[in-house]
């Protein structure tokens, strides 16, 4: 007996999508892979199912056409949008807050909205965003501004008393935010455009954490220390 496990789907997802999937005779799902065929609508056939075993699929007859069943894509298209609108909401409510306290913080996060705003045009197949604009420091330069580097340095309830404190953690909540929407993009996207949106998502990623380096004070990158 062979399981068939989510991981095992989600891999085979990410190198080719596809609406329908067959198990051979002695596979089965796991609990978390089926409920991955659920989430996406992909049709499922398995022989072991008393009530088409045997039966084989359903042949349409002679010069009559089966209906299509609805394509995962759809689904997987309008979470992905759903996701970008919520991710500029919270742009621009971190703008918001941030705009009594720091106007220059305030633009720059405006301009980093827009950059994500033309991200959503991956939704139509296509990736329309030019790169950031890069201020180099000792941790992030060219070579891996579209990388994912993670965060400069661990944010704490130590922070939460600075001075910039709710400006840090304003941010940060935000770039987090930003991590788990690239983290997800090879459920919603194919492989080429998944890794070109990754890249620009990582300029902005790391632009924020360079703001947020900037808040924390000093001249000397914390990446580097």
């Amino acid at each position: 007996m062979k399981f068939i496990t989510e991981e095992d789907l989600r891999d085979l997802y990410r190198k080719q999508p596809f609406t329908n999937y067959d198990l051979s005779p002695g596979e089965r799902l796991t609990p978390g892979a089926r409920q991955f065929l659920v989430d996406r609508g992909i049709n499922m056939y398995d022989p072991s199912d008393p009530f088409i075993s045997g039966k084989g699929k359903e042949t349409p007859p002679p010069g009559e056409k089966k209906a299509e069943a609805p394509a995962g894509d759809g689904r997987q298209k309008r979470k992905f949008c759903s996701r970008m609108k919520s991710m500029q909401a919270l742009f621009l409510l971190t703008a918001e807050e941030l705009l009594e306290k720091d106007v220059c913080v305030s633009q720059q996060l405006t301009e980093l909205y827009r950059q994500f705003a033309c991200l959503g045009s991956a939704a139509d197949g296509k990736c329309e965003a030019k790169d950031l604009c890069l201020s180099p420091c000792s941790g992030i330069d060219s070579g891996n501004f579209s990388q994912n580097l993670g965060d400069c340095f661990e944010i704490t309830e130590f922070h939460m008393q600075m001075e910039k404190g709710r400006e840090m953690l304003l941010l940060h909540r935000l770039r987090s935010e930003l991590a788990q929407l690239d983290a997800d993009l090879p459920d919603f996207l194919d492989t080429q455009l998944s890794d070109q949106v990754s890249g620009k998502l990582n300029q902005i990623i790391n632009r924020l954490s360079q703001m947020i380096c900037g808040a924390l004070g000093g001249k000397e990158c914390q990446r580097s220390m």
